[in-house]
């Protein structure tokens, strides 16, 4: 028997290139070759870049020439591959460069430099793949792309227009995770709301049912699943109004993560962003009259060039009548090749550091207010992981690696994957703390 070719792998990145890299992976595995934790047991490495923002460059540049210097033999697939130049003209001794969600062409690549050996009597892949996330939880993609031109952002440059992947295609993979044990699915793309715009909202057969390509319906097929089911990057269109029934309903998760990323309608004309002229203050009053347990986690950016103080404040007072439960905030960067960077009146970097700290300052009091409601009350949980005698994990307003924590007391027994009921005794900033209940 052939000794199977072993490959190193590193991704970067969002979890929309996570998913990337784990359908990657599991091709290969498929193929038969081994996959290795360390470079220098591997025979090539492949790095799944990111090239949103400069940071994000920097590191996946890091990234390669690290992979170079301990192994020598490296591809490179992703975002900042769309621009191989960027790569190869830091690291010109790469084997090959493939754009984002190139599967085909990352598989090929592989095969050209480190040729697959196949035994079909020992080569298994699990039904639901292979996954770089911890068996209870995984994301899950449903398009690729944007068909939006905000004027920060070179993702549509990157992963093209919008491209759904049919409701049955998802919901069979969605079935297949569950089967494998899935306790929660992210649903994750580049914009979630749009889903299916693109294929006229196909209608598909699933289970005895005709249902149309569309979020609705998939949130509705998905809510049949029996386990929590979380939405992400989903933008405030009108037609997110007929979801959220279905949180308060319990068939999703009540928790929406909404980029609104300002609050200022000259500057949401700047960034071009979709939906910018929408009174999102009253729709989401309008959510919490109907769901009141509903979560709310945005991102915004502050020192967009040409905003004001009075922007600012503008973005500030809007941030304290909203009350978002979970908030992130960047300062702005330039990106190679976004609109943005011809915009007239730039914000100093000082200003702009001092901007971010006084938004902060606010999220972080909101969040803290928010997460006191709870306190008194039980909550259903999922265990992420067993210190000594605590658990930690998350409740329904909490995405891993992003948002906070429950931390447990009581619950000596618990293992990743379960689910507690919890009474929450203490709250901070983000986290929550409270002890085991069985009755």
């Amino acid at each position: 028997m052939n000794t199977p070719g072993r490959i190193g792998f590193v991704s970067l990145g969002c979890p929309k290139a996570l998913v990337d890299s784990e359908r990657i992976l599991t091709r290969l595995r498929a193929e038969g070759y081994e996959l290795v934790g360390d470079y220098e047991g591997a025979d090539l490495v492949v790095v799944n870049t990111c090239g949103f923002i400069d940071a994000a460059i920097d590191e996946s540049l890091e990234a390669i020439g690290e992979a170079l210097d301990a192994n020598g033999r490296v591809l490179v697939t992703g975002c900042l591959g769309a621009r191989p130049e960027r790569i190869t003209d830091v690291h010109p001794q790469v084997l090959g460069v493939t754009g984002p969600h190139a599967y085909e062409a990352v598989v090929s690549a592989v095969h050209e430099h480190l040729p697959p050996s196949h035994d079909p009597f020992t080569d298994l892949v699990p039904e639901a793949g292979l996954r770089l996330t911890p068996r209870h939880y995984a994301y899950l993609k449903i398009s690729e792309g944007c068909n939006h031109k905000c004027s920060f952002c070179i993702i549509p440059d990157m992963r093209g227009r919008l491209a759904s992947r049919p409701l049955d295609e998802v919901m069979r993979e969605a079935e297949a995770l569950a089967r494998a044990g899935v306790r929660e699915l992210m649903v994750i793309s580049q914009d979630t709301s749009a889903y299916g715009s693109d294929i006229r909202y196909r209608p598909v057969e699933h289970r005895g049912q005709t249902l149309e390509t569309r979020f609705e319906d998939l949130c509705r097929a998905l809510g049949e699943l029996g386990i929590w089911v979380r939405l992400h990057y989903v933008y405030p269109y009108p037609h997110v109004d007929r979801v959220v029934p279905l949180m308060a309903e319990g068939r999703i998760l009540p928790y929406l993560d909404i980029p609104f990323q300002h609050a200022t309608p000259r500057i949401l004309k700047l960034m071009r962003r979709p939906a910018h002229a929408e009174n999102t203050l009253e729709r989401i009053r309008r959510w919490r009259e109907i769901c009141p347990d509903l979560t709310i986690r945005s991102t915004f950016i502050v020192g967009f060039p040409g905003e004001t103080e009075g922007d600012f404040q503008r973005l500030l007072d809007w941030l304290e009548e909203a009350q978002l439960d979970r908030v992130g905030c960047f300062e702005y960067s330039p990106v190679e090749g976004a609109a943005a960077n011809a915009l007239p009146d730039p914000v100093p970097a000082d200003i702009s550091r001092e901007r971010h700290d006084r938004f902060m300052a606010v999220a972080s009091r909101v969040s803290a207010e928010r997460l006191a409601r709870h306190v008194g009350t039980r909550m259903q949980v999922l265990v992420d992981t067993v210190e000594g005698e605590a658990a930690i994990a998350r409740g329904p307003g909490d995405a891993p690696e992003i948002d906070g924590q429950v931390i447990v007391t009581g619950a000596p027994d618990a293992a990743p994957g379960d689910l507690l009921d919890v009474e929450v005794t203490r709250a901070d900033t983000y986290d929550l703390h409270g002890h085991r209940v069985t009755d």
